[in-house]
């Protein structure tokens, strides 16, 4: 199995480029859900240790459905699949610029939630176009153990988010398992009090808000699914809260928005608007590939199918 491995701002991405399961036909939603209900030791194999870690997101390149892609893809991680991953279609873009797949200029490419354009600006940088984000409930209150009651918002923005309003004070680095043990609980809560996205889609994703220290207009943490921390400032994260903001009227269409992660890298942001309540947000970063390799798998190897720390 040839994978290649690259960073969107410190989150890593390993897109396999061939020796992946053959998921037939059809529209990217049903090959995800084959490839969820038939061939999760691929995935645990690509993504788990002792080949793969926790942070770590795959990408599996498919033939597009839509005749008007270059490429199609399906995202996971190391608790499932995702519906769209930012980082990692920036990452994408530029593994396949690496791999002369891809010229420079605007691309659609295929996901399972919708088509997502991306622009090839140079072979490390790439701004895409995501799918329609917005919020779906305002300033919701949870009660979260050891947190006392908790405000946030939920949106979409490719995957389900709760931004919270309130939280640890300081989104910094050296408070990682503060802001772990926070945003697991507020996750906990969500579930139990039945807080949920639209059509009861769970809120997998919790992000956490703090001050900028190098002139960016916001830092954030993203917890993912898994328990992972997104090293990036998230795609899919930054597009739900500009979808936010612009339902506050705080941020105006075209208007750049800088989201710092908690690790320090930035994504530049700015929006259109939409249908209704729904705006369309464009994100651009920088990637850089690391890795080409071969991934073997030994019919003795006890940890073929990877395992799980957490």
């Amino acid at each position: 199995m040839r994978v290649i491995d690259s960073h969107t701002e410190g989150e890593p991405t390993r897109v396999v480029v061939s020796g992946g399961p053959d998921l037939g036909t059809g529209p990217l939603a049903e090959r995800r859900t084959r490839l969820m209900q038939d061939h999760d030791a691929f995935r645990r194999h690509v993504i788990l240790e002792p080949r793969g870690h926790e942070a770590m997101v795959g990408a599996l390149l498919c033939a597009p459905h839509d005749r008007s892609c270059a490429a199609g893809v399906i995202f996971f991680n190391n608790e499932g699949t995702l519906g769209m991953c930012g980082h990692g279609t920036i990452g994408l873009a530029v593994t396949l610029a690496h791999l002369k797949r891809l010229a420079p200029g605007a691309h659609r490419i295929e996901t399972p939630v919708g088509v997502v354009t991306v622009d090839l600006l140079s072979e490390t940088e790439a701004e895409i176009e995501n799918v329609p984000s917005y919020r779906h409930a305002h300033c919701i209150s949870v009660e979260v153990p050891g947190y006392g009651t908790v405000l946030g918002d939920v949106a979409w923005g490719g995957n389900w988010f709760f931004l919270c309003k309130s939280g640890p004070n300081g989104v910094d680095v050296r408070q990682l398992a503060e802001l772990t043990r926070f945003s697991l609980a507020v996750q906990k809560a969500l579930a139990d009090e039945g807080i949920t996205g639209a059509d009861g889609g769970a809120i997998d994703h919790i992000e956490v808000f703090g001050w900028s220290r190098d002139g960016g207009d916001s830092r954030s943490f993203v917890l993912c699914p898994g328990g992972a921390f997104d090293r990036s400032p998230c795609g899919t994260g930054t597009s739900a809260k500009l979808a936010c903001l612009a339902s506050d009227g705080l941020l105006q269409p075209g208007r750049t928005w800088v989201q710092e992660s908690v690790t320090g890298g930035r994504f530049m942001a700015q929006y259109r608007r939409g249908e209704g309540e729904q705006v369309i947000v464009r994100i651009r970063g920088r990637a850089f590939v690391v890795k080409d390799a071969t991934l073997l798998r030994h019919p003795n190897d006890p940890y073929a199918d990877g395992f799980r720390t957490a």
